[in-house]
């Protein structure tokens, strides 16, 4: 049986992710800075699957002591981990002039360090037995630009190269590195929104809609399987169709 680690797993893409992987008989350690939200999520998924394939670990992602911790619980509980899925992550708002140096540096912290710690504490036992996949949740923040997210797209951005040059190091480790790029997802962070807000998102995508977290999910999931054994080093966006157009205006 395989083994996962998720970060972000109590709650939204990270929740529907775990879900997706226990359905598919791996086991899930789930890593959220959130204790009480990741106790009651692991609560919750013993209702529907096996408490034995299912662990949480308080994790502060942009914390090396935190990471190592979780790397050694999940060693204790699993053993070998099979596939890290890098989805924890925050946004901040505001013109780059806006933003102040600590919200800077968090967002850095949570969105992009996390990876590089990640990666430092697990990637050593994958090259030992020559096989894994990482996949990072980048955004389409990060293939493009947008208004008062200066912050974020700057760290997105980070992570859309960042996937490139893991797919060069790790490639002949026979470790794949991916990234999904999600749109507007209907997550709780989202649904925070006011409804105004939320129409405006849903008509500006060519299908009328965003994302639902269950569709990030199983794009996660094809990437950490062997079904993308041919794929590496990408961004995938999943977005309803939100980074495709162009900006010009209609043409009559």
């Amino acid at each position: 049986m395989k083994t996962v680690v998720i970060t972000g797993a109590a709650s939204g893409m990270g929740l529907s992710a775990t879900k997706l992987f226990l359905e598919k008989n791996w086991n899930v350690m789930l890593a959220d800075f959130n204790d009480e939200a990741g106790k009651k999520a692991v609560k919750e998924l013993t209702k529907s699957y096996q408490k034995e394939h299912i662990a949480f670990q308080k994790t502060n992602v942009a914390s090396a002591q935190s990471v190592k911790e979780l790397k050694a619980a999940t060693a204790k509980v699993f053993g070998a981990v099979d596939s890290v899925v890098n989805n924890a992550g925050i946004f901040t708002k505001g013109a780059l002039h806006e933003v102040s140096e600590e919200a800077w540096d968090r967002i850095m912290a949570v969105d992009v360090k996390s990876i590089f710690l990640m990666t430092k504490y697990f990637v050593p036992d994958m090259i030992q037995q020559k096989a894994g996949t990482i996949v990072n949740t980048a955004s389409i923040s990060g293939l493009t630009g947008d208004y008062n997210m200066a912050a974020y797209n700057a760290a997105k951005g980070a992570v859309v190269n960042l996937v490139r040059a893991m797919a060069l190091d790790y490639g002949k480790y026979n470790i794949r590195v991916n990234n999904v790029a999600p749109g507007p997802t209907n997550t709780p962070m989202f649904q925070a929104n006011p409804p105004q807000v939320i129409k405006q998102f849903k008509e500006a995508s060519p299908l009328g809609r965003i994302v639902e977290p269950e569709e990030i999910a199983k794009v996660i999931y094809f990437l950490a399987s062997e079904d993308s054994h041919a794929i590496t080093g990408e961004n995938i966006p999943v977005s309803t169709g939100f980074e495709i157009y162009s900006g010009q205006p209609v043409q009559n």
